[in-house]
């Protein structure tokens, strides 16, 4: 197997492992009472399509769906800062989710006690998780040379994370107020000190 595709493949395992302990929280909160979870295709949509690419990328490191041969030669340079852009971003967003502890959801929705987490990456963006989906899928889907999946984070993953962010901003905002207000102030969107 390709050593590019063989570290893609075991980061990959690795972090789904460390990822489950999150999604085992995620899923308790979908099933607790919650003060608001908006009606919209951003609640399902944005983690499915999630689902779909990781899909393409497991394909990928079996090079189904990839360009092989002399362009894996040729564009080794590319292929390296993929991965290394798929390992950093997906144990950032591991980090992310861990900082969250109790107000980890998978769904977008204000739990009772809503709390604002600024430790961490929080302290100067406020949406790493989705910041970092989109980065490790995008490195993932260039360091496998994925034509599949490449086009679907960039078409599609992107503005629906952002969409996605938004909304979350606005909920938050709308129950937080004022100590939401001054964090946003304080804090990047997805990038430090923007937005």
């Amino acid at each position: 197997m390709d050593p590019i595709n063989l570290l893609t493949a075991i980061n990959l395992f690795v972090t789904m492992s460390a990822n489950f302990s999150g999604a085992k929280k995620g899923f308790k909160t979908s099933i607790t009472k919650v003060v608001e979870r908006p009606k919209t295709y951003l609640q399902k949509f944005p983690p499915n399509l999630a689902a779909l690419i990781l899909v393409f990328i497991i394909l990928g490191v079996f090079k189904v769906g990839t360009l092989t041969g002399i362009y894996e030669t040729r564009l080794n340079a590319f292929r390296i800062a993929g991965l290394v852009l798929f390992v950093v971003f997906s144990w950032i967003q591991i980090w992310s989710y861990k900082l969250l502890g109790s107000f980890y959801s998978q769904d977008i929705i204000i739990q009772k006690n809503h709390k604002i987490i600024t430790a961490g990456i929080y302290k100067i963006i406020r949406h790493p998780q989705y910041l970092s989906q989109i980065l490790s899928d995008l490195g993932a889907a260039i360091a496998l040379m994925s034509y599949i999946a490449l086009p679907v984070v960039l078409v599609l993953e992107i503005p629906l994370f952002i969409m996605r962010a938004k909304l979350e901003d606005k909920l938050l905002n709308k129950h937080l107020g004022e100590e939401y207000l001054s964090y946003k102030n304080k804090s990047g969107f997805m990038i430090p000190f923007i937005g």
